[in-house]
């Protein structure tokens, strides 16, 4: 796939070398020639200097053959447009554009442009590590209404089943993370001491499934 890329800061050519080194071809926008920099010399990519909202510059990198388009720039705004031009004008289906403000990124997810709001994941990424007890978020959509997390069972659901535990708390059991290897478990998958069960739920869901999972009364099966 041919891919074009706006913003040239570290996730952008970050993202540059992954796909370039999978095999895609990349194009990436900036408005400082410096931020090139950041790109390693055997980069084989485009490197355009200019504004990725300005419709000459995303042509002249290749917008209207490209498979997808990103928008990481450091400026919500920016970001924005030129995710609505990428789509709206050339007909990009597959559009991120990366957003500060999470309010913001709810309201693009509703406009139908997938939204990364990084500002709250990670301020979540922070908060799993200060307070490592209880059901923390390791995902939410873009929305904050629904979140994967991770939760401590704790020593009372060892040798219980996933689906005592679901029944119990309520909640649905995405995977399972045992001695490194992560799985999706059955209802009869029995849980052992040190695993870690990952749950999907509503975020204003997971403070009462925390307590109905350190409340089990020892009698599930």
């Amino acid at each position: 796939m041919h891919i074009v890329i706006m913003g040239c800061g570290r996730v952008g050519s970050t993202l540059a070398h992954i796909l370039e080194d999978k095999g895609h071809s990349v194009a990436i926008i900036d408005q400082s020639p410096e931020a090139f920099r950041r790109l390693r010399s055997g980069f084989r990519g485009r490197r355009i200097t200019g504004f990725g909202f300005d419709r000459e510059v995303i042509a002249e990198a290749g917008i209207e053959r490209a498979s997808a388009f990103v928008a990481v720039s450091s400026g919500d705004n920016s970001n924005i447009i030129s995710a609505r031009v990428a789509r709206e004008t050339f007909g990009v289906d597959n559009v991120v554009a990366r957003i500060y403000d999470p309010r913001r990124a709810e309201v693009y997810q509703r406009l139908g442009i997938p939204t990364v709001a990084t500002v709250r994941w990670t301020a979540d990424q922070i908060l799993r590590r200060l307070l490592p007890e209880g059901a923390e978020p390791l995902w939410r959509d873009p929305t904050g209404a629904v979140v994967l997390a991770e939760l401590d069972s704790g020593h009372l659901w060892v040798g219980a089943k996933v689906g005592a535990l679901e029944e119990h708390a309520d909640t649905r059991v995405a995977f399972l993370s045992r001695m490194g290897e992560a799985f999706v478990p059955q209802r009869d998958t029995v849980i052992q001491d040190g695993d870690i069960v990952h749950i999907m739920a509503n975020a204003e869901e997971l403070e009462r499934v925390n307590a109905a999972v350190a409340a089990r009364n020892g009698e599930d099966a």
